[in-house]
């Protein structure tokens, strides 16, 4: 049998989860596909989809949204939804669930994984949750994976999956979701401090929404930007900055804990 993932990671804690779960996993292969450079595959080999992404304001991200929007429509199609969240995970697989089920997948499994911080706004704050998650939350990551794991012996069998029905805590559905524009907003305008910046191109080949371009020092276009922190979590030389944030809170790549953490 074969699987896949599709995957958004902003700063890397998701992917990271991602390859986890490919090779904990035993009774599937499973590829890993990067919505954000890779396109849209064809889904006829595979038997299982998971979609994967981080918790943005409580909700999944704008861009995961418009890819599951322009894959082809499926008929009960087995899949997984997977989230990662540095606060709280909000509503995020309640919506996930309510995008992947339009689309004619059925949902068998799901998971949030609480891991560190890597909204800067939060880090400079001193929430930073670096060792997340805890030893219980990994117990809880790794038997979601046994799950898994177990109901693809029974598809191999060829038995019959239910779906699965989403619950999420009553704090977290109690937690509104926040629109795009707000986290735009939140983020507020970008500079550059041309000192710093050495015109490397970075932050325009790692933005999401194509919302930079080098003229030679990046500009920023605020009509396509959503606020998620990539340029400046990435920049190499911390030479982009707000009114609010400046070399403070970066957060590049997971952190050591957890990549020990992940490691198999």
């Amino acid at each position: 049998m074969k699987g896949i993932i599709y995957y958004y990671s902003g700063s890397g804690n998701t992917k990271l989860a991602c390859q986890y779960i490919v090779k904990k996993i035993k009774n599937i292969e499973i590829d890993i596909f990067n919505i954000v450079k890779d396109g849209i595959p064809n889904l006829e080999k595979y038997n299982l989809v998971g979609f994967a992404t981080f918790a943005d304001f409580f909700g999944p991200p704008y861009l995961v949204q418009t890819f599951i929007e322009n894959l082809p429509q499926q008929k009960d199609k087995l899949a997984f939804v997977f989230n990662t969240y540095g606060g709280m995970s909000g509503k995020t697989l309640k919506i996930f669930d309510k995008w992947v089920t339009a689309k004619g997948f059925k949902i068998i499994a799901y998971h949030s994984l609480h891991t560190p911080e890597n909204y800067p706004p939060m880090i400079a704050k001193g929430r930073s949750n670096k060792q997340a998650p805890s030893k219980k939350e990994m117990n809880e990551f790794n038997n979601f994976i046994s799950d898994l794991d177990r109901l693809l012996i029974l598809l191999k069998k060829g038995k019959e999956i239910p779906k699965k029905k989403i619950k999420i805590g009553l704090l977290d559905s109690l937690i509104p979701t926040f629109s795009r524009t707000k986290a735009r907003k939140d983020m507020g305008e970008k500079y550059v401090d041309e000192q710093l910046c050495t015109e490397c191109g970075k932050c325009e080949k790692i933005c999401p929404y194509e919302a930079i371009k080098l003229s030679p020092s990046p500009t920023f276009n605020m009509n396509k930007c959503y606020g998620c922190w990539a340029c400046y979590n990435h920049c190499p030389d911390k030479a982009i900055y707000t009114k609010k944030y400046r070399g403070i809170g970066h957060y590049p790549e997971p952190h050591k804990q957890l990549k020990e953490k992940l490691k198999v």
